[in-house]
Parts: structure tokens; sequence; C-alpha cells
């Protein structure tokens, strides 16, 4: 019999491991490593929300935060909304991410999570947490691109890591890049790699919640009609 879309994350998830060099001051964080719960939290959502060999459409973001995916293990999700929306409830963590906040406001105006998730999959080029260690020692979220030597040392594990998400079951006649910054490194690594037909670009979550979020309706009914083809 064979697997199901979700069971199919659930391995890839499972699978998960990054050992390649970085740059210096740069740490690469492994949720399912670190934190048992985190794979059961994750293996829960992925049999709920994708019980089914559906092909879906993808939205593809940067890299997990520290507050989101790098805590629950599903992208875009803090344990907040994974709970309250989810019906997840995650015992060793409490976390509150905005990015999923503007998430889950979309998904709810979009249908709810049960609709949403039937069509679309959501993940990141390179879907473990990344980390960079400050002058004074602290260790803040990094983005793949943060850094050009971190890009050129991550960008073969991406191109890979971007064919196995497709082969989960993604239709890539079009693909959704969260951040328009993000998208340009997208369409390099699409360039090389012919992955997808088409790029269609939304603003990032986390900038529309820090930066517009007076305008925050404007944006989810753009992510709405973009996601149904509209625009």
């Amino acid at each position: 019999m064979s697997k199901t879309f979700g069971e199919k994350v659930i391995d890839f998830n499972r699978g998960l491991h990054y050992s390649d060099a970085l740059p210096e001051d740069f740490m690469v964080l492994n949720p399912f490593m670190d934190n048992p719960e985190t794979l059961e939290v994750m293996q829960q959502f992925y049999h709920k929300f994708y019980y089914d060999s559906n092909q879906r459409k993808f939205l593809i973001g940067i890299n997990p935060s520290r507050h989101g995916a790098g805590v629950t293990g599903v992208p875009f999700t803090d344990t907040k909304r994974l709970e309250r929306v989810c019906g997840i409830r995650m015992e060793s963590a409490h976390t509150h991410e905005i990015s999923s906040v503007f998430m889950y406001d979309m998904i709810a105006e979009y249908g709810g999570v049960n609709a949403f998730y039937k069509q679309f999959y959501i993940n990141s080029p390179f879907p473990l947490a990344i980390v960079r260690r400050t002058k004074e020692g602290k260790y803040l979220n990094a983005n793949y691109y943060d850094d050009p030597t971190l890009f050129k040392m991550l960008k073969d594990f991406m191109i890979s890591t971007i064919k196995n998400h497709i082969s989960l079951g993604l239709d890539t006649s079009e693909v959704y890049v969260l951040g328009k910054k993000n998208a340009v490194f997208i369409q390099k690594l699409n360039k090389e790699a012919q992955l997808f037909d088409h790029i269609k670009v939304l603003e990032h979550p986390r900038y529309i919640q820090q930066y517009k979020s007076k305008e925050k309706q404007i944006y989810i009914d753009k992510y709405i009609l973009t996601l149904n083809n509209v625009l």
C-alpha cells in the first residue's frame, strides 16, 4: 500500500540532517533531534491534515524560526496556533511567532485548516532553523541568504531538499514564494535546477505583521486571490 502525503512528509522530517560545513558563527538547529515532543506533534499534524494522496501546491518560505517550526516542526505554526487552531497541544514548549499569526488569520479566511492544508503544503528550501552568534555571544535567527558564503555552502543541499519536497506529490506548474528577497534566491535555484514552471511572489508574513499591520486585510486578500489564481 502506498504511503499518504503526510506519511511521506513525516519520513522526510525524520530523516532531516545537515552536517556539512557552515561559516563561522552560524549554527543549524534540528528540532526533530533536539526535542522528542516536536517529532510527536509534527507526526500528529501530518496524520491529521495530510492523510491522503492529494497533489498539493507549494508555498515556500525561507527557513524555520526558533519560535515557529523550530519548536513545533510545522512551518509557520507556533504552539499557540498548533493548539487553538489545529487541536494539537504541546506540553514542553509555549511559543508565539508573528508570522504564524498572519498565516493562520489568512488560512481562516481561506476556509480553515482542513480546506487549506488539503490543497497546500508549506515548507522551506532549508527546512531547519539557522542561528548566528552575535559579538555579545547571543544566538539570533538567521536566514539562509543573510551571508553569501552561507548561501553558497547551503545551495546544493537546498536544491536537493526542494526536489525531495516535490517528490512528496507537489504540483510544479507554479510555486508561491513568501518574501521578495527569498524569491530572488529561489529564482537562482530554479534557473539552475529547473524546479518550477512559474514563480509567484507574496510578501512574507513577518514583513506584513511587522511593517504593514494596518493593511493586513489587503495582504490577506492578496494571498487568497493569488492562491486561487485570480491574481
